[in-house]
């Protein structure tokens, strides 16, 4: 099944100020082709290319002794950017781009967050980038995270991103109370030891401080305790807790780890230790030790500098374009590509072809209207002939190469609408071109090959069912992968609606301040141009008179194009339908960057994986501006078959389900049926800005006790409170994520008898009183959609018990639970019977969904309620010196999550 995933985004917020492909594998030992890219904005500069040697290099050994010799880096690539001067010895690229890169290098947006990995994914999947600052990469933090926090530690990252594993610590919790009821810190192992203090005044290289009172309200350490560890260590774990340890070097295993921390890599990992994670990833089922004690040999590097951008476009026109008007809304897309979305100063080519290939046009740079009008002109106007796709593609690379460009980091745009079983035959020739190739299949008659192409040459690949909606949104994907986000194009609406007879519709879109230059406005028809208006935020008015149209070409497309920078504010237009009939009219409006220093909000989407097996792959929408999340949004994925079936799903940030961190600015949602388009709208006054450092970053250490003393750090920006979000104004986006590929899949009605509930990951538990309240979000019938039948809620005062022998726990009675829709808060209170509850009783509580078809989710992820009474008024709340970190059952309920 071949299902089409777009994500229109059309967000209302308030402003005061697909699956990532990679090229890299591993080899006998070796991972190849890395690539490092550096952003366009990041200033030249010979260091910074000599320290990512260096960072590697070191790394790549760290990284061999830390997986036992089993895997090190033997070749990167470091991709240049267009904007540094040229050298001899900058190579050309082929599928490397920044927007694939493994690790960018980029300026921190509000400059928070040094480094860190764009990890969304679930228990071992891959993240879809490293960031590193020019400033981390400059300065010497070692210090401050580690010879090889910096890659590979989480952010450090290597461990993210390749081998899908999580933190073991916990900024937002970092104490918990443990089974032998002492305060610990949150880490893995418990071996590594230090101390708690709070840091009061820190002037220079030294800072007042004091013990951590211990505060009776909530059992634990008082809010600014920070652990310090010893800098002399003996245990060698954890590098996923605090890899900037001299000792620390290697992963902890299932002997090691502590499963009751409540950090990440427990709720998401069920508990298991990031070694037993690694140890099941894909590069270590034939990666064996290797024998010996050498040292891996050092890597090599590339050094490839971005090229000016050549696309060719490379257009079926054989017969079986003739049907449902298949060649004229291939024309439509194709000029609102050209006049919309390729960018100023790129190379454009055109063939055509059936069962042979004709060269249209010659490359032109496109500079003004008269350059892409050339293209336009010789656009096909009559479709016949056989199939013959692999002709098309070697004029394409002959257009290249005859004008002086090589076919190398090239991109071509392949449309097709028919199958073509002699596509294989060029394939190596493909493969030796160096070529990007994009695929757009137009219905579900087209070459099955084409999503081969798309693979093997690192390019897009979209599905297109034969309307002019889905073509202008596959078309509208495809912009540069240099990573210069302020000349990319951006939908803002796209819309496609058949209207009656002298019937008019009506239509708003916003401009916010980020957006506005280069605006366009495109209107197409079936049979006869309908009346156009189109009114600014002034008042000022465009009407059909205003359009350009193209009347040679008959192409019943006609364009506006917005003098100077749109106004913000809401724009409206509405448009008559003149014909008696009734005809599809569509509207589109695009838009860039308001300047090239502002960094406008964008939205992207993907699914967890290109082609999978039922049961289901993930759903991800992120919208951001530069490296910040916007959060707040309420969104709506469409999935859409080749059939043109539609199945309504919202996307959540809520942290359950499908979703890993709550208010990360990631949307998802599992999809179980078919396939999809995302429409995310938000409340005025509900959408921010966040400004918060991201999760999956090396843990910031602030000193380390040393012969007794505290050795500071020098000190890390960070985000107050009160400037953790800033309001974001009215905007709206369309994005395309592409096409993917199920198979397997039921009929539909059937994913019950297959799918569970999902798991729920967010309980939390509480005293109040003798009673047990407990929280967390619903899961589905299925997955996260639906209602779930029924829940098992099971209580023990030991945590294995939950974690190994759970149906042995006494079950708690929920006869008077209401269940609720999946993602809906539940609450519930009971009162246990069965054990005494005095000072100190420890309960843990984990619960299981069960579906319609009796089907049981996993386990949740473990509370803990611990019935704590505070002390009396005459004994200090604060202050009580504690020995270590050992605790004395005082008594307050605590709420501990054990993931």
């Amino acid at each position: 099944m071949v299902l089409s995933l777009n994500v229109i985004l059309l967000l209302a917020l308030h402003l005061l100020p697909g699956v990532k492909s990679s090229i890299v594998n591993l080899s006998n030992n070796g991972y190849n082709g890395i690539v490092i890219a550096i952003n366009p904005n990041v200033p030249e500069d010979e260091k910074l290319i000599q320290n990512i040697k260096e960072m590697i290099t070191e790394a790549s050994a760290y990284l061999f002794h830390a997986t036992k010799r089993r895997v090190y880096f033997r070749n990167m690539s470091i991709l240049i950017p267009m904007t540094w001067k040229s050298k001899s010895e900058y190579l050309m690229p082929k599928q490397e781009s920044y927007d694939q890169a493994d690790v960018i290098v980029a300026n921190p947006y509000l400059k928070y967050g040094d480094a860190y990995t764009l990890q969304y994914g679930q228990c071992g999947e891959k993240g879809q980038y490293i960031h590193f600052t020019p400033n981390f990469l400059l300065t010497n933090n070692l210090p401050i995270y580690g010879s090889v926090a910096i890659f590979s530690h989480r952010q450090s990252i290597w461990a993210h991103r390749r081998w899908g594993i999580f933190d073991e610590y916990n900024v937002d919790q970092p104490f918990y109370i443990s089974s032998k009821n002492t305060i610990e810190a949150t880490r893995c192992p418990t071996q590594i030891i230090g101390i708690n203090v709070v840091f009061k005044k820190c002037q220079g290289g030294s800072c007042i401080r004091k013990p951590c009172r211990h505060d009776s309200q909530i059992g634990l350490y008082e809010a600014k305790c920070t652990f310090s560890p010893e800098k002399s260590q003996t245990a060698r774990e954890s590098i996923m807790f605090m890899q900037s340890l001299d000792s620390v070097t290697e992963f902890c295993t299932a002997e090691t780890h502590t499963t009751e921390a409540p950090n990440l890599q427990n709720q998401m990992c069920n508990h298991r230790s990031t070694w037993d994670v690694i140890m099941d990833s894909d590069d270590f089922q034939n990666a064996s030790s290797v024998t010996g004690t050498n040292p891996p040999p050092h890597p090599t590097f590339s050094l490839l500098k971005s090229k000016q951008r050549v696309v060719c476009l490379v257009l079926d026109k054989s017969r079986s374009m003739n049907s449902e008007d298949c060649l004229f809304r291939m024309n439509q897309a194709a000029e609102l590509y050209l006049i919309q979305i390729i960018e100023k100063g790129s190379l454009v080519g055109m063939v055509t072809f059936e069962s042979f290939a004709t060269i249209q046009n010659s490359f032109t740079k496109i500079t003004d209207e008269n350059a892409y009008q050339n293209i336009i002109a010789n656009l096909p106007q009559v479709a016949d002939g056989g199939i013959s796709i692999c002709s098309g593609l070697k004029a394409g690379f002959q257009a290249i190469t005859q004008s002086n460009q090589s076919t190398s980091g090239s991109e071509i745009i392949l449309l097709t609408d028919e199958e073509d079983d002699k596509i294989s035959s060029c394939f190596d020739e493909v493969k030796q071109s160096g070529a990007i190739i994009h695929t757009i299949a137009l219905g579900p008659s087209a070459a099955k090959e084409l999503e081969t192409l798309s693979n093997m040459t690192g390019g897009h690949r979209f599905f297109a069912n034969k309307d002019i909606n889905g073509l202008t949104d596959a078309f509208s994907r495809i912009s540069s992968r240099s990573g210069s986000i302020t000349q990319q194009a951006i939908q803002l609406e796209s819309k496609a609606l058949t209207i009656t007879g002298r019937k008019l519709i009506n239509g708003k879109v916003p401009v916010d301040s980020t957006i506005g230059n280069d605006t366009f406005f495109v209107v197409t028809w079936t049979i006869q141009k309908p009346e156009i208006l189109l009114q600014d935020p002034k008042g000022k008015k465009y009407k059909t008179s205003d359009f350009k149209e193209d009347k040679l070409l008959n192409i019943r497309s006609a364009h506006l194009r917005i003098p100077g920078i749109a106004e913000m504010g809401t724009w409206t237009y509405s448009l008559l339908n003149n014909h008696a009939n009734s005809q599809m009219l569509t509207v589109t409006m695009t838009t860039r960057a308001r300047s090239p220093t502002t960094l406008p909000v964008i939205a992207t989407v993907h699914m967890s994986q290109n082609t999978a097996h039922y049961p289901p792959m993930i759903v991800y929408a992120r919208v951001s501006q530069g490296f910040l999340p916007v959060l707040g949004i309420n969104k709506t994925a469409i999935i859409e078959t080749k059939d043109g079936h539609q199945v309504i799903l919202e996307l959540w940030d809520n942290g359950a389900g499908a979703d890993t961190v709550k208010n990360d600015g990631i949307y998802s949602r599992y999809f179980v049926r078919y396939s999809l388009k995302v429409h995310a709208q938000a409340r005025k006054n509900m959408a921010r800005l966040s400004l918060k450092q991201r999760q999956n970053k090396a843990l910031y250490i602030p000193g380390y006790r040393e012969n007794g003393k505290i050795i500071l750090n020098p000190p890390r920006p960070e985000v107050k409170d009160d400037m953790a979000e800033a309001e974001v104004e009215d905007f709206s986006r369309l994005t395309s994520g592409g096409s993917f590929t199920v198979s397997g899949a039921p009929a539909p009605g059937g994913e019950t008898h297959v799918l569970p509930p999902g798991k729920i990951t967010d309980l939390e538990a509480k005293f109040k009183e003798d009673h047990v309240q407990l929280t967390w979000t619903a899961p589905g019938n299925v997955l996260d959609e639906g209602k779930a039948k029924s829940y098992i809620i099971r209580i023990s005062k030991y945590l294995l018990d939950l974690q190994e022998i759970f149906d042995n726990a006494a079950l708690v009675n929920t006869s008077s639970l209401i269940l609720k829709e999946a993602g809906s808060i539940e609450n519930f209170e009971f009162k246990q019977e069965r054990f005494k509850i005095q000072n100190g009783t420890k309960f843990y509580i984990a619960i299981q969904a069960i579906n319609e078809a009796n089907l049981t989710s996993e386990i949740s992820s473990i509370a803990q309620a611990t019935k704590f009474i505070p002390p009396e008024p005459s004994v200090p709340d604060l202050g009580t010196k504690i020995s270590g970190i050992s605790l004395s059952i005082l008594g307050l309920a605590v709420i501990l999550s054990i993931f």
